[in-house]
């Protein structure tokens, strides 16, 4: 595929998936493309319709994004992660005009950002109805466009972007609410050997039995490789039958990390590389 010199992000404008992207790379004008789900960033990546793409992945208060685990453990196998953004995520409450919280009907946001409010909803919109939108951005938009007493849940460029008013800010349940995100690409990270790096891997056993989960981890710890996530997810092949998902420190080409994806390949039903990238 032609490079096309675009990145695609969680759209539509004014997402903390813009936000992090803009802050954190520097990119020619319209070089932004924004797409409406995760499920369409990473598919345009995989098509090449772009040459990278960002997605939320985990938020340290409500933990993994399942979609876009789930994405790039069964739905793509061209996309690798080639570099990871952590990014403070920092909460507005926005609508179209100023007015008393006692008065808003609807707050409308991406569930993920629902749940990272919850605190101050439960004392302040206890009586407003919760709507849900793909992103925080899409949330804000539709307020822009309500002429009911709705307010949305987003960042601050969202309401300079669509002429909003934020009521409140700062509304998250804690202070060091920070999201991660992993920038995709189709072919892996060049590895610079004077940065830290880190590797995931997706990896499903054979058979359910004891110890199976400890065969996994005795690769890595008999080699001293510390690892910075663990976290299961269903296999959809049926109740019970789970894969697991691994970030580790480390590039996959080092002799140790090497050692273990080698010896896990022989003992497992499958293991996925999703990419060896720079440490956030």
């Amino acid at each position: 595929m032609p490079e096309t010199g675009k990145t695609a992000f969680l759209g539509p404008p004014g997402t903390w998936a813009e936000e992090a992207l803009l802050a954190n790379t520097v990119l020619d004008e319209d070089a932004a493309v924004s797409y409406p789900s995760v499920t369409d960033v990473v598919e345009a990546v995989s098509r090449g319709e772009v040459d990278s793409g960002i997605v939320p992945i985990e938020n340290s208060l409500e933990g993994s994004v399942s979609l876009t685990l789930d994405m790039l453990a069964f739905e793509v196998d061209n996309v690798f992660i080639v570099r990871e953004i952590v990014h403070p995520v920092r909460h507005c409450l926005i609508a179209r005009r100023r007015l008393p919280l006692d008065q808003v009907e609807a707050v409308i946001s991406h569930p993920h950002a629902h749940a990272q409010c919850r605190k101050f909803i439960r004392a302040h919109l206890s009586g407003a109805e919760l709507m849900a939108a793909n992103s925080t951005a899409e949330a804000v938009r539709m307020v822009s466009e309500s002429k009911k007493d709705w307010a949305a849940i987003g960042s601050p460029l969202a309401a300079e972007k669509y002429g909003c008013t934020v009521l409140e800010d700062e509304i998250e349940d804690y202070a060091d609410n920070q999201t991660r995100f992993v920038v995709l690409a189709r072919e892996e990270a060049p590895q610079d050997l004077d940065a830290p790096y880190k590797t995931s891997i997706v990896c499903a056993i054979a058979h359910d039995q004891p110890g199976s989960l400890l065969q996994i981890l005795q690769e890595f710890a008999h080699r001293y490789i510390n690892l910075t996530k663990l976290e299961s997810r269903p296999s959809k092949k049926g109740l019970g039958d789970y894969i697991f998902f691994v970030d580790m420190e480390g590039r996959h080409g080092d002799p140790q990390v090497r050692a273990a994806l080698e010896c896990l390949q022989c003992k497992l039903a499958s293991v996925k590389l999703l990419g060896s990238y720079p440490v956030g």
